[in-house]
């Protein structure tokens, strides 16, 4: 397995300071994180945070854009094209539900308080959700998805798919409930689609 993806802490200032915003969350959560907690992870002044982020919400934006490239770089790079279709579909989904159980607190942050961004965090839900929509036609639409019968999926298919795996992750999330269980169910779901679909 894949280590999860890491966001970047380089020398720029906006990478630091959405690593600081990340930081801030796992140790205390969004809503009591101020801005003030995000410039001293970050090492960085008050001023640099201005000069990049109009407030904490465009920040937050910007670490849930950051860490869903990485998460959807790290499922792509995860997948052996080669490998038999099943399998594919484990790999990917083991890889995406490592990341997410990875970062726990950055996983309930997102679910409780993109809704309350407005239109804005919903339209960001959403590029997201067809971002990984397009990752499940593509992957599908390999060599050994199709020597396996595994016909291309649609944009709604793939939509329904990883829709409702991210809801299922949101309730599971919400309740206090076993992530690891999620990999079994979502294996079989997305596997039943894909053979029996046409």
């Amino acid at each position: 397995m894949t280590a999860a993806p890491r966001l970047p802490d380089g020398p720029s200032h906006r990478d630091r300071l959405i690593a600081g915003l990340a930081a801030s969350i796992r140790e205390r959560g969004y809503r009591a994180t101020t801005i003030t907690d995000v410039v001293r992870h970050a090492r960085t002044s008050r001023r640099s945070f201005y000069e990049q982020f109009e407030d904490r919400d465009a920040c937050f934006l910007a670490l849930f854009d950051a860490l869903h490239e990485l998460l959807i770089a790290h499922v792509a790079a995860t997948v052996d094209p080669s490998a038999p279709w099943e399998e594919q579909v484990d790999r990917a989904l083991g890889a995406y539900l490592d990341a997410i159980a990875a970062e726990p607190q950055l996983t309930v942050s997102f679910v409780r308080e993109l809704p309350a961004l407005g239109e804005v965090g919903s339209a960001r839900q959403r590029a997201v959700l067809e971002s990984f929509a397009v990752l499940v036609m593509r992957l599908v639409d390999t060599g050994e998805m199709r020597r396996g019968g595994v016909e291309p999926v649609t944009l709604e298919t793939a939509l329904m798919l990883v829709g409702g795996l991210r809801e299922l992750l949101v309730y599971v999330v919400e309740s206090g409930g076993d992530q690891a269980r999620l990999l079994p169910v979502a294996s079989d779901v997305f596997k039943s689609v894909l053979r029996h679909h046409h």
